[in-house]
């Protein structure tokens, strides 16, 4: 199996240049291959020549900023993006997460468990960490970790990583009901990995993609309290 950091492409979008500079210095230093940019309204373009395997985006960038930059990428690919940022506050990490960020990190950061945290999102992209089981099927709902795909009724869902990886989690254990560190656990790997409310964001982008009443949910339950289900049985 393919070490994660062997050929391991990052594209750093940062306009801090000592902060640019230290940061790709680390990674290089263990192995990770850095593309740099300082504008927002570079990162398009460099991200179809480098073709990364992780996309660290800052936030607050000049020409385009980062929330912009990141629903842009995600209409393109799904590239796992690690959002970095110097705001702090809970709406600010639900925007990114919204905007189709995989994960999250504020700053100052720890430089060990940035490049952890970009490793960890590579393995996943790569499917190195992957589910126990390739292919489920629930009802009318079929997703495949070895191909990246998931159909529901025959019509094919446009996850990030992330959430293919969530409703993978979900289908696997249809009919049980879901806490979100364990959700958190099973997608990532650390129920230590996202802050505790990260999956609720994706749970709702999810169910919308389900095409799911966020009022009354058919197919992803809340138990409220406790966590989330996949519906084992849906009705017609």
């Amino acid at each position: 199996m393919t070490d994660a950091t062997e050929a391991l492409t990052v594209l750093y979008a940062e306009d801090d240049e000592r902060l640019a500079e230290l940061t790709a210095k680390y990674l290089t230093m263990h192995g990770i291959i850095v593309h740099r940019v300082g504008r927002g309204d570079e990162v398009l373009a460099e991200l179809g020549r480098v073709k990364p395997d992780v996309v660290l985006l800052d936030l607050m960038l000049p020409g385009t900023d980062g929330q912009t930059v990141c629903r842009q990428i995600r209409e393109r690919s799904h590239v796992p993006i690690v959002m970095v940022t110097a705001l702090g506050e809970e709406a600010d990490r639900v925007l990114g997460l919204e905007g189709g960020a995989d994960d999250y990190v504020t700053k100052p950061f720890s430089s060990r468990e940035l490049l952890a945290r970009v490793r960890a999102q590579a393995r996943r992209a790569r499917g190195e960490a992957g589910p126990s089981r390739r292919r489920v099927v629930v009802g009318d709902l079929e997703v495949d970790a070895e191909t990246m795909t998931a159909t529901l009724a025959g019509r094919e869902l446009d996850l990030t990583t992330y959430e293919h990886r969530l409703l993978h989690a979900l289908a696997e254990r249809a009919g049980r009901v879901l806490g979100r560190e364990r959700l958190i656990e099973l997608v990532t790997g650390s129920p230590d990995e996202a802050f505790d409310r990260s999956i609720d964001v994706h749970v709702s982008r999810l169910r919308q993609k389900l095409g799911d009443d966020s009022r009354k949910p058919r197919i992803l339950k809340t138990v409220r309290g406790v966590g989330y289900m996949l519906a084992a049985e849906r009705p017609a």
